[in-house]
């Protein structure tokens, strides 16, 4: 009997791939609390997409770690409060750097 082989192959490893997904999740949940780092900051340190580290700690961490989601979202929260002033002290320290390059 000749079997086609399956259309989106079983991951190796005992189908575990959603214990791994939720230790992912708590493992970015904590990094954010302990550094206080932004979403785009703990995409890079751990070599990720930003959609993936925002999915992990709004989506998963919910209902894998409620403690730790509710101190990530704390953190997350300022860093979305403060965002605008952040664009602002960029571009005011861009044009500060242009000046004074055209002063030279």
């Amino acid at each position: 009997m000749n079997r086609k082989p399956a259309a989106y192959p079983v991951p190796k490893g005992g189908g575990n791939m959603r214990q791994d997904i939720q230790e992912r999740s708590v493992r970015l949940g904590k990094y954010i609390v302990r550094t206080g780092a932004t979403v785009r900051q703990t995409a890079e340190y751990f070599g990720m997409s930003k959609s993936s580290v925002h999915k992990d700690v709004h989506e998963r961490l919910k209902t894998i770690h409620p403690g730790l989601y509710k101190e990530v979202r704390r953190i997350l929260d300022y860093h979305h409060a403060v965002r605008h002033l952040r664009g602002g002290a960029a571009t005011r320290r861009r044009w500060r750097l242009i000046r004074q390059q055209r002063n030279e």
